[in-house]
């Protein structure tokens, strides 16, 4: 039987080890961006997942039911000031972030209880405001899923949507 050399060994060692690290990495990249609507600074945290060739909407997020609004743990929304989202006021603090998607138009959902993995917990009885808005269709597929604030909105971008909500 012949021995492993250390040059065989050392390869073997390191395929191994990489592949263990491999295992324990989330594949959606948690991101956070924040921005100043009026004197109100807002931030977003949440999973950014790739669309890695899958349909997204009404599949992996599947239409009229809750989804986090991102990956991993729930999105959260955070607003250092009241702010007026679609025309209903929001008060200053630190929410979780749901949507409800269908064919025609999003439920978007500030939940109370900001610190919750995904949607499993999700309790309506916690909302503290829901809008509804219009997506939009675009021409440039977004690949991984992004949130921007402008100047009075703030736009998540992934696959072939933009869902702009109007903050003011």
């Amino acid at each position: 039987m012949k021995l492993i050399n250390k040059m065989q060994f050392s390869l073997i060692a390191l395929f191994i080890v990489s592949l263990a690290s491999a295992q324990g990495k989330p594949k959606s990249t948690k991101e956070m961006i924040s921005g100043k609507i009026n004197d109100a600074t807002i931030t977003v945290n949440y999973g950014s997942p790739s669309v890695n060739g899958r349909e997204i909407w009404g599949g992996l997020v599947p239409f009229n039911q809750v989804w986090r609004a991102g990956a991993n743990e729930a999105t959260t929304f955070e607003t250092t000031k009241d702010v007026m989202v679609e025309g209903s006021k929001l008060a200053a603090g630190k929410y979780s972030f749901f949507l409800i998607p269908n064919e025609k138009e999003c439920i978007i959902i500030f939940n109370k209880v900001a610190k919750q993995w995904g949607s499993g917990k999700y309790d309506e009885k916690e909302d503290q405001l829901r809008v509804k808005v219009k997506q939009q269709a675009v021409k440039m597929p977004t690949e991984k899923l992004t949130y921007k604030i402008e100047k009075n909105k703030m736009i998540l971008n992934w696959s072939n949507w933009s869902i702009p909500i109007s903050i003011k």
